[in-house]
């Protein structure tokens, strides 16, 4: 290694580890103030509490990294630009290509332990981050407890509007679906409002509900009386329930209950993932697509009679002569009843259809974002080095402001895109790598200018001809 290289390697590295630990910091906050209503009030211990800090670090690596490569090579050639040592090195024939060279390999490198970091790392802590937070919110009932969703609390699932009191322990308009042995839904209790009591060295908390109503079917064994869904209904004014809390006290915080979401798998995963959802899906949609037929009496058609073969005829054919009054309204219910049932499979079939797509959306573009991690790295020091050359600045004024501004667009384009390929606007390859696309020709655009010492724009072919007009007019009024 030549002494220049060691010089701009070091000096690189230099404000790189410093300027990345900084924004590692401001985003771990932002973190942590997202997530402060999980963590505040549940008497974890500290222990917990770094867990929780250092499986949420590496979920942040995608951002933090290209922002920090992006303001780092904007920063440190604006300072050897704004310091004459590019003039230095010019003038001893080393041009910005040379200057480039060595850390053009160090962003290499860096480039391919994105992408190991992304395929390792950071499924693993994600899984575990998931985890963890499902189990810090077993810990105490009443945080469990969020408004307008069913929420599990021991053996019932329950839901309500709204939660007030010092520690949360009123509750309004409360739905209750008490688990059972068999599979369903068969005890509903519905309450204006309820009250949370117990104490801290009991396992049992008691929910008090008032003014309500409980529901239960009644499971009949003769088909006869199964048809007519009986049930029993009871209007209560204080309905009082004892819920177990013990399993909820023993939480295990290591506990690995979640392994499947789409951020929480390696590249190998994720394609056999992509391969199975996929699957279900076309699966799903050839048999919508033979109930309808079937259902509309397709599959009864002879689809081997060819146009071509029919004679053709002027005369119309006339139904109504054949069919009396009753039989016409009978096949126009028929055919009302088969167009009702068809639009209901579809509206039904839809909603399941498009969630399984918008799941495999999600799981492509988290395939293809391990790979557009480590190439953005690369492109964007190709936009910070040549632009820091350029507005020959350094230190953490103009460049911080260009770096932050150029990366916000390079994140909202990667945001828009993903949201579009989420909802199948566009395809999901697209979305993960249109803000690398946006980059690239970037990238090439600032080196080509940089590498011939002009400016970001040159606007000499308008201003010249305009200043060369004005010259000659005003030369000739003075003559």
């Amino acid at each position: 290694m030549k002494i220049i290289d060691r010089y701009i390697l070091t000096s690189f590295l230099k404000t790189f580890f410093p300027l990345f630990i900084i924004i590692m910091f401001i985003l771990l906050l932002q973190t942590i103030w997202l997530f402060i209503s999980e963590l505040a009030g549940k008497d974890l211990d500290f222990s917990v509490i770094m867990k929780f800090l250092t499986f949420a670090t590496p979920r942040l690596i995608p951002m933090v990294l290209p922002l920090t490569i992006l303001l780092t090579s904007i920063m440190v050639f604006g300072n050897f630009s704004e310091n004459y040592e590019f003039a230095a090195m010019k003038s001893s024939g080393i041009s910005l290509q040379r200057a480039m060279r060595m850390l053009t390999g160090f962003m290499i490198l860096v480039g391919l332990g994105a992408f190991w970091f992304s395929n390792t790392i950071i499924p693993e802590s994600e899984k575990r981050f998931i985890n963890l937070r499902k189990n810090i919110v077993k810990v105490k009932p009443a945080m469990v407890i969020t408004p307008n969703q069913f929420n599990d609390l021991g053996d019932i699932n329950i839901r309500v509007s709204d939660k007030h009191g010092d520690n949360d322990q009123f509750l309004t308009d409360v739905i209750i679906h008490k688990k059972s042995v068999r599979p369903g839904n068969y005890t509903v209790i519905k309450a204006v409002e309820g009250e949370l009591q117990g104490s801290k060295d009991s396992d049992l908390i008691t929910l008090v509900l008032k003014d309500g109503n409980y529901y239960e079917d009644i499971q009949e064994n003769k088909p006869n009386s199964k048809k007519k869904l009986p049930f029993v209904k009871t209007h209560f004014k204080q309905y009082v329930l004892n819920i177990d809390l013990s399993e909820i006290g023993n939480v295990d915080m290591d506990a690995q209950q979640y392994s499947k979401g789409h951020n929480m798998l390696n590249v190998a995963e994720l394609k056999e993932e992509i391969d199975t959802i996929s699957s279900t899906y076309n699966l799903k949609r050839k048999s919508l697509h033979t109930e309808v037929d079937v259902i509309i009496g397709a599959e009864g058609l002879n689809k081997n009679i060819k146009i071509d073969t029919l004679q053709a005829s002027n005369d119309t054919l006339n139904l109504e002569k054949y069919f009396t009054a009753r039989q016409k309204v009978e096949i126009s219910n028929n055919a009302i009843s088969s167009v009702d049932v068809v639009l209901r499979k579809i509206t039904s079939s839809k909603k399941s259809l498009t969630f399984k797509k918008r799941a495999l959306n999600k799981y492509e573009m988290s395939l293809h974002d391990k790979y557009a991690l480590g190439i953005a790295c690369v492109l964007l020091f190709f936009v910070g080095a040549p632009l820091g050359a350029i507005i020959r600045k350094g230190g953490l004024g103009l460049p911080i402001v260009v770096g932050v501004v150029l990366f916000l667009v390079y994140h909202f384009i990667g945001i828009f895109a993903k949201n579009g390929a989420e909802e199948d606007g566009i395809p999901p390859f697209l979305g993960s790598w249109l803000a690398t696309f946006v980059v690239f020709p970037l990238s090439i655009f600032l080196t080509y200018r940089a590498t011939r010492d002009r400016g970001f724009f040159n606007f000499d072919f308008i201003t010249v001809p305009i200043r060369n007009f004005f010259v000659k007019r005003f030369s000739k009024k003075k003559k």
